[in-house]
């Protein structure tokens, strides 16, 4: 886990967002701290993650529309839109953002080019210090900080499971996300593991919704004894989707988690 804000300094951070209002304009309509939620995904999706923020913020006496606001930017799996998101909460001058997990990577990236002065808070599940986001883990330094569980370095991982689930795999299928930041280092995990293993691999690419339909009917006439689903905050936003897909096709498959 990458070093992360006290609480004191949290509460002094968003308390003190109103200090500098006139007495008089406090008087008439008192400005609550704002927090900027930036994901990638739907309301529909990460409502789980909405709620596990409502909570910690309840941990440190914060309460959306009582004491805090919230701006909520989602980009609905479609990750272009995050940097006019993220510059849209930048305008509004929150006093953080959080660009969250499930679409994390790609929020946090569009977050740290659009300020390099308010405090940004991510969760990911990509390497922090070789996309840039951090300096290091255990000195982030800049305006982002953060947590990362390294669950896409653990794609190679993955696949030596599936291989021990179903060891008859003669070409293991790989559905990857070419347009995700860190799909390049994905492929070279994965690829370095099924060498390893002596396991054949063969990689289908998908960036959006029409891709995944179309992944999906080559994998039909493949008839492939299952499929490697590497980490992506875009298909786990298109979790229902794909689930649904490789039931029709019975095609037995391994997820990031089991929220997928």
């Amino acid at each position: 886990m990458i070093a992360r804000l006290r609480r004191r300094e949290f509460i002094t951070l968003l308390g003190g967002a109103a200090v500098g209002w006139p007495l008089a304009a406090r008087a008439q309509q008192p400005a609550l701290p704002m927090i900027g939620f930036l994901s990638g995904q739907s309301p529909d999706n990460s409502a789980h993650l909405v709620m596990m923020l409502r909570r910690g913020l309840a941990e440190i006496g914060c309460t959306e529309g009582q004491n805090v606001a919230i701006e909520y930017r989602w980009a609905l799996g479609q990750n272009d839109r995050l940097p006019a998101l993220a510059a849209d909460l930048v305008g509004r001058r929150v006093t953080v953002i959080v660009a969250t997990a499930g679409g994390g990577t790609p929020a946090s990236l569009a977050a740290k080019a659009a300020t390099t002065t308010i405090p940004i808070v991510f969760s990911s599940g990509a390497d922090p210090v070789k996309l840039g986001l951090v300096a290091s883990l255990n000195r982030p330094g800049g305006n982002v900080t953060g947590i990362s569980w390294l669950t896409f370095a653990l794609d190679g991982k993955r696949l030596g499971l599936l291989r021990e689930l179903v060891p008859k795999l003669t070409v293991l299928p790989v559905l990857l996300n070419p347009s995700f930041p860190d799909a390049t280092r994905q492929l070279r995990e994965i690829q370095q593991a099924a060498q390893t293993i002596g396991q054949g691999i063969t990689i289908l690419n998908a960036s959006n919704i029409q891709e995944i339909d179309a992944a999906f009917e080559a994998l039909a006439q493949m008839r492939p004894g299952a499929l490697l689903l590497a980490a992506d905050p875009f298909f786990h936003s298109r979790r229902e989707q794909i689930t649904t897909l490789a039931a029709r096709h019975t095609i037995p498959t391994i997820y990031e988690d089991r929220v997928s």
